[in-house]
Formats: C-alpha cells, structure tokens, sequence
C-alpha cells in the first residue's frame, strides 16, 4: 500500500498560467521525489497599469513517501 503527502506551493509566472504551474511542479521536483499529481487549488493575477503583471498558482502537489 502506498502512502501519499499533499504539500501546497505558491507559484508565479509573467507568461500564464500554464507556466506558473510548470514552474511549481518543476521547482518541487528539485526537492521531492515521487511526484504524482498536482491540483491547481487557486489561480489569480497581479495588474500593473491595465495589463496582467503575473500569473499566480496555489498547487497541491501529491508525492509517494518512500519506505
């Protein structure tokens, strides 16, 4: 039986969304093994002017605890 631990990681991009979660994923991978699924819990932008600034992620990443 395998166990699971969720961790929650804040992310941010200039690019989208989609590179905010990469970002996530790829900078979490650098530290935790094992990884299985990540749930984008939140998205939101921060605004300068009247363009979209940055791309923000609030990911749960799911990872297998090794034995």
């Amino acid at each position: 039986m395998a166990v699971m631990k969720t961790i929650e990681v804040l992310s941010e991009s200039s690019q989208s969304f989609e590179d905010a979660i990469e970002n996530a994923v790829t900078r979490t991978g650098k530290t935790v093994k094992n990884i299985r699924s990540a749930y984008v819990n939140e998205m939101s932008t921060s605004i300068k002017g009247t363009k979209i600034d940055k791309f923000r992620v609030n990911v749960k990443i799911t990872f297998e605890v090794g034995e």
